[in-house]
């Protein structure tokens, strides 16, 4: 993997000769590349274009990941029209990182603040990849991390403003299908002959998984259960007894005393 963060270097000039370093280093040792770009709120800073001209040249598109790129939250309408076609034309993945983007970006702002965040909604209309990833788990710039997906797409969803039904039930796609062609995984998915590399959730779809925040309930790798985790359970007293208590729609953990919740 050969990485670069332009926006961090003095001059924009110098910027992009770090971009074309490393695309020259990609290239020449047969690596993907994963450009933290754009990662600020300055409307100026404009490195995804030439993340995108270079992939587009090379013809490595699929190989290219653009990170955080906050910025293309503060383009003007007429310059991210053109931008789109470029990016579409490229091929190139983005990654949107919701937790710790929604934390930092937006501090020199006064009143309206920014939400920090690139364009997910409008990359995803455009027929471009695009996923959810964490960024910082448990670090000095973010500290809540616990490495839970679901909770990233929790609040990618709100921060996007993807909250239709079918939009967080197709949520998960930001955290699975995407992300695997973000990485250039061939062999995904549940397939006959695929690895046996995945996790159970104890919910009957995605917008129940996403809206209860459910735990993972067995993780497999190669086909062997590595770790599993006993749903919580919760009853209410009641003058009968007691009766489970769920905010799902048919619990996993129902029990025949009484109707499921």
């Amino acid at each position: 993997m050969v990485g670069a963060i332009p926006h961090f270097e003095f001059t924009r000039e110098y910027g992009v000769e770090s971009l074309h370093i490393a695309f020259r280093l990609a290239q020449q040792y047969d690596r993907p590349l994963d450009i933290h770009c754009d990662e600020i709120d300055d409307e100026q800073s404009r490195f995804v274009e030439t993340v995108a001209a270079l992939a587009l040249k090379a013809g490595i598109g699929p190989r290219v990941t653009a990170s955080h790129t906050t910025a293309m939250h503060s383009y003007n309408g007429a310059y991210t029209s053109r931008l789109f076609r470029l990016l579409k034309l490229s091929g190139i993945n983005f990654v949107a990182n919701p937790l710790v983007n929604i934390h930092l970006q937006g501090r020199f702002d006064d009143y309206p603040k920014r939400r920090g965040i690139t364009r997910v909604k409008e990359l995803l209309a455009a027929g471009i990849n695009v996923c959810f990833g964490h960024d910082d788990v448990f670090d000095p710039w973010y500290l809540l991390g616990t490495g839970n997906m679901l909770q990233v797409l929790h609040m990618g969803l709100h921060v996007c403003q993807l909250m239709g039904y079918q939009q967080i039930n197709d949520g998960l796609q930001l955290i699975t299908d995407n992300s695997a062609r973000t990485f250039g995984l061939e062999d995904y998915g549940i397939v006959s002959g695929n690895p046996a590399n995945l996790i159970i959730l104890p919910a009957e779809n995605g917008f129940e998984a996403v809206r209860c925040q459910v735990p993972v309930r067995w993780s497999i790798r190669q086909g062997r259960v590595i770790a599993t985790t006993q749903p919580a359970q919760s009853w209410i007293q009641t003058d009968r007894g007691g009766e489970e208590l769920s905010f799902m729609r048919n619990s996993p953990l129902a029990d025949a005393k009484g109707p499921k919740a």
